[in-house]
């Protein structure tokens, strides 16, 4: 069993109220556009960090721009501009029609959005929205659930207040 607290589009804010709220959690993952490099160093030394690189990561350039992994029997697949179900960006779409993830996380948009994939049922699409303070969104959100087993249970949203 892993817990893993997820986020994206921090463009350099980092809200203290994640350490609370990430407390339980085995590993922190980010969804790109983390901005200053000193939030992702922030996160990697309170917990394990699996980070992408987003469009506006000039500092952070030497980031992957994909994670493809197996974490508790599920193949994972971060990116950060990845679109959303059924209209996935271009550049992911071929590969997600081949072979699909079980878990397709990505960021960019700043929506909020946890769906099924209506053509690929097993594919979970996770957007976590926002979490930082620049962007079109109104509310600052995280999400928290766990891996376990082939399986992603407990999934919560966390509101981070107001940007």
């Amino acid at each position: 069993m892993t817990r893993i607290g997820l986020l994206s589009d921090t463009h350099s804010f980092l809200d203290p109220q994640l350490f609370t709220h990430f407390d339980t959690c085995d590993e922190i993952w980010h969804a790109g556009d983390v901005g200053a490099l000193t939030v992702a160093e922030q996160l990697q030394a309170f917990r394990p960090l699996r980070v992408v690189c987003g469009n506006i990561d000039t500092e952070t350039r030497e980031l992957p721009s994909h994670l493809r992994f197996t974490l508790e029997d599920l193949d994972i697949w971060i990116t950060h501009i990845g679109g959303t179900p059924p209209k996935y960006n271009p550049i992911v779409r071929p590969n997600l029609q081949l072979n699909p993830p079980d878990l397709f996380v990505c960021g960019h948009s700043h929506i909020l959005k946890v769906v099924r994939d209506p053509k690929r049922k097993n594919l979970l699409f996770i957007n976590p929205g926002a979490a930082g303070k620049t962007g079109f969104h109104q509310m600052r959100t995280a999400i928290r659930f766990t891996l376990d087993a082939g399986r992603i249970l407990d999934m919560q949203v966390i509101e981070l207040g107001k940007k």
